[in-house]
């Protein structure tokens, strides 16, 4: 289909994306563009102005930051599976990464797109619940952090400001202990489920794909493995506070049975 006709603005600076998202109507950032141009061509999303971030180079980077590796919210999924820094200090993310979509897909979307987006069924949001990931944000205020459990906030939805910009994203250290595994019937189709396992001194902390309106940490398989539970028995509340969609690919009953093998795998996978 074809979008609804809207204004196009290109921002040479962080600073000009953060002045036109203040001065024109329904203005939505557009940086790699996978998440929200096929929403237009459906029109389920009709923004009146695309403000245009694609070209600043500033924002794409990945560097060691003492306790954490910082990652620019421009850096393209192919850049972040393929960078040493990563792959040594967080290999979760650099191994997520290289799971979304096809290679088209990964040479131009972007790992801010992908979680500044909120979409459940993405790979990254989950995996950066289960590192407590920080989000760094710049508005007319300045700039700001916000905690991975405070960003995804409904479906679709974020903690972002309307006139804030997603400049970069800190994960911490995590180089043993960790598992992503999910379920689709082809390499191009989202998550049926997904699960996220980094494993902590006291068990794990879970992220799920798709289990839900917004990216879901697993509390109660967490709460198992810290009283003890070995990964089996805590994975039987892996659909605890969930909500999973009914759709063509599956029922919410199927997601919540597949949930609890997946939690099982990604556990004696982290822990192994």
């Amino acid at each position: 289909m074809i979008p609804a006709p809207f204004e196009y603005v290109r921002a040479e600076t962080v600073e000009e994306a953060i002045a036109a998202l203040g001065s024109y109507e329904d203005a939505k950032l557009l940086a790699g563009g996978h998440s929200l141009l096929p929403a237009m061509r459906l029109r389920v999303a009709r923004p009146g102005t695309l403000v245009d971030i694609g070209r600043l180079r500033d924002l794409s980077y990945v560097r060691d930051d003492g306790d954490a590796v910082s990652i620019g919210a421009l850096t393209r999924h192919h850049d972040v599976s393929n960078d040493e820094v990563l792959q040594e200090l967080c290999p979760i993310v650099a191994y997520t990464a290289e799971q979304i979509g096809d290679p088209q897909v990964r040479h131009m979307g972007t790992i801010g797109g992908s979680v500044a987006h909120g979409d459940p069924a993405g790979d990254m949001p989950s995996v950066m619940l289960a590192l407590d990931a920080t989000f760094v944000a710049q508005g007319p205020a300045g700039r700001r952090e916000i905690g991975a459990g405070e960003f995804f906030t409904s479906l679709f939805e974020t903690a972002l400001a309307h006139d804030e910009v997603l400049t970069e994203i800190r994960v911490p250290k995590t180089t043993e202990g960790w598992s992503y595994l999910k379920f689709h019937r082809r390499a191009l189709d989202w998550a049926l489920v997904g699960v996220a396992a980094v494993r902590t001194n006291g068990g794990a902390r879970v992220g799920l794909t798709n289990m839900g309106f917004t990216p879901i940490r697993a509390r109660g398989v967490e709460e198992a493995l810290a009283g003890g539970a070995d990964p089996a028995s805590a994975s039987t509340r892996a659909d605890e506070g969930t909500s999973p969609p009914s759709d063509s690919f599956g029922s919410a009953e199927y997601r919540r049975s597949l949930v609890k093998v997946l939690v099982k795998r990604a556990l004696e996978e982290a822990m192994a």
